[in-house]
């Protein structure tokens, strides 16, 4: 009886590794899958970021051609849109044919003049 039950513990310890086993090998796909989405993820997030550093440098180019940085050409923009970017009515509509004087301060600042 000793030799059976010896057999049977030896077959549930075997029966207990090959579960292990088994659950290892899920951990590891799992892992695996996550490694994958991740790594395909940092090549989409590189191609974009090599894609923004392009337009970075476009600005930049801009930047150099009509003297106003980044911040001030969309100050422009929303001023020659019809918007106040100044402190004192930022986001405000600006009237008809309207030009303010704070804004043009604003965008083009006290060095370069009242220009449009």
């Amino acid at each position: 009886m000793s030799d059976q039950h010896n057999s049977s513990n030896i077959y549930e310890r075997f029966a207990q590794v090959m579960q292990q086993t088994r659950d290892l090998v899920s951990n590891m796909e799992q892992l695996q899958d996550q490694i994958t989405a991740i790594l395909e993820e940092n090549v989409e997030l590189s191609i974009e970021n090599e894609h923004l550093r392009q337009i970075v440098k476009k600005g930049q180019a801009k930047h150099d051609d009509n003297h106003l940085s980044g911040s001030r050409q969309n100050l422009k923009e929303l001023y020659q849109q019809g918007f106040h970017v100044c402190s004192e009515y930022y986001g405000k509509r600006l009237a008809p044919n309207e030009s303010c004087t704070f804004c043009l301060d604003a965008i083009f600042g006290h060095d370069q003049g009242m220009t449009k």
